[in-house]
């Protein structure tokens, strides 16, 4: 399991671009925060719902389908991230 709550913002981006260039076999130096993740790197919705459920498996949280239908960026990622590490700090 992966600790974000550990991690700042350029951590978590070069955790989600590592992970994004694995599951999809993407150049991983071509990965930026703007990187659209539909536009630029080919992710169907079915790709999508894989990834949000890896980032489950990986992080045991679960984005809220409210908040996962708002990212369109590597950078958006990260943020829902960073805000679900923000909302477990605060619960604890």
């Amino acid at each position: 399991m992966v600790s974000i709550h550990d991690m700042n913002r350029d951590e978590l981006f070069t955790w989600v671009a590592d992970l994004l260039a694995e599951m999809f076999e993407l150049d991983r130096a071509s990965l930026t925060p703007a990187s659209n993740l539909y536009a630029d790197l080919d992710i169907d919705s079915i790709d999508a719902v894989d990834l949000a459920v890896k980032l489950k498996q990986m992080t045991g949280k679960r984005l809220q389908p409210e908040v996962f239908k708002t990212i369109r960026t590597i950078e958006d990622v990260v943020e829902a991230l960073a805000g679900l590490a923000e909302e477990q700090t605060a619960a604890a």
